[in-house]
């Protein structure tokens, strides 16, 4: 009897597995358009590129969020987008303003209200949410339009030379979470993000700077022609010039866009992520300083030091690391930060802690791309800490130096 029942249960067992075999794949093929669109002055009844664009997609309702600093900064934004929506065939949901900073993406507390705000005003899948700001408060305010009714329209107006030159013009959006950065997002290709240059001027000198790191980086990794341009405008664009700099945002978000539209990997399947040169180190030195340090400066001080690591380690020519670093010092972007020392109770720097948590976002092996020429990056799978300490010294005796 037991034999009989073993020989049936095994009968069983193979007869469901059998069952459970059946497999079907179907491909999805899914096309975005990523616009970007570069103009002065958006909101003025005679520019037409926001009521084209917005009329092009047929939406019905449209409600605007503003960044309090960019609204204190330009008090006649609100009267000018109310004119400029009440010539449009649109139903106009009116303007919120919310604090941002890198607050705005500390936790889910904006996102909240901002689903509030669009549910209270009835917005659908086919409405449009414009959000005017800097880089975090585009991230947040982004998350939450990515996630009502899983996908509001989104229509960006990056307001900083960071978000109009780098992330404003990306395919994602996130807040932090669990002591780390971007934790909690979503990939959502917006309906169009508008650069308009006038905003530029809203910014205080410092941020107007500090935003040119991640055209340098690009350069970097993506465009040796770039970065001589750069070298070539060194004296305008650290004068802050708004033709310079101007040019400098368009050249900067149009090769990151191109990588993201026609790098191959779009929504970061993979692990390489050339973009991500000195962000290693930068999004922990954000975590590490509760983000008093933010993600431009922290940029600047990461670059730099995957920068000479680069070279340390003979990857990289020296003159290239120093032109590197010098092009940073015109620029007036500090490459060194005192966190870059901060130990734990091991005596280990916490920074290099960044290296375990890029590895984890990042969802495979580490993957840290490193210069081996102007414009030319190459992927690496581990880093050597004694080295990389050998590197933050040199960075703060440079520094010490310089100040």
């Amino acid at each position: 009897m037991d034999w009989f029942k073993k020989r049936w249960q095994t009968g069983v067992n193979k007869a469901t597995a059998a069952a459970l075999m059946s497999r079907y794949d179907f491909q999805i093929p899914v096309t975005f358009k990523h616009r970007i669109v570069f103009t002065r002055d958006a909101f003025a009844l005679s520019n037409p590129v926001l009521a084209e664009i917005l009329n092009e997609g047929g939406g019905r309702r449209a409600l605007v969020f503003v960044e309090e600093a960019v609204a204190t900064s330009w008090p006649d934004l609100e009267n000018a987008v109310t004119a400029y929506f009440g010539a449009m065939d649109l139903e106009f949901r009116g303007i919120s303003v919310f604090p941002g900073g890198e607050a705005a993406k500390a936790d889910d507390h904006l996102v909240r209200q901002v689903w509030a705000a669009i549910d209270a005003a009835h917005l659908d899948r086919h409405s449009y949410a414009l959000v005017i700001g800097g880089g975090a408060f585009l991230d947040a305010v982004g998350y939450a339009a990515a996630t009502a009714h899983r996908g509001v329209r989104l229509v960006r107006f990056p307001t900083t030379t960071l978000s109009q030159d780098d992330s404003g013009v990306g395919v994602k959006c996130a807040i932090n979470a669990f002591g780390k950065k971007n934790w909690v997002g979503a990939f959502a290709v917006p309906y169009a993000v508008i650069n308009d240059f006038s905003f530029l001027l809203s910014q205080d000198e410092e941020t107007r700077r500090s935003g040119l790191i991640e055209a340098v980086k690009v350069a970097l990794v993506c465009d040796r022609g770039f970065f001589e341009w750069i070298v070539e405008n060194l004296a305008p664009l650290a004068a802050l010039d708004q033709a310079t700099l101007e040019t400098c945002v368009e050249k900067s978000a149009l090769l990151h866009v191109r990588h993201i539209a026609m790098g191959g990997d779009a929504f970061e399947t993979g692990s390489s992520r050339p973009l991500d040169f000195g962000h290693w180190a930068a999004h922990k030195l954000e975590a590490m300083t509760s983000y008093q340090l933010s993600h431009a400066p922290a940029v600047a001080v990461g670059l730099a030091l995957d920068t000479l690591y680069s070279a340390r380690i003979g990857l990289l020519g020296l003159p290239v690391a120093e032109q590197v670093l010098r092009v940073l010092e015109r620029l007036g972007l500090d490459f060194y930060h005192p966190a870059l020392d901060w130990r734990d109770g091991g005596g280990r720097r916490q920074v290099l802690d960044g290296l375990g948590e890029f590895r984890e976002h990042l969802g495979g092996e580490l993957t840290v791309l490193l210069l081996k020429d102007l414009g030319l990056g190459v992927d690496v799978h581990q880093l050597d800490e004694a080295l990389l300490g050998v590197c933050m010294d040199e960075l703060r005796t440079r520094w010490e130096k310089k100040v």
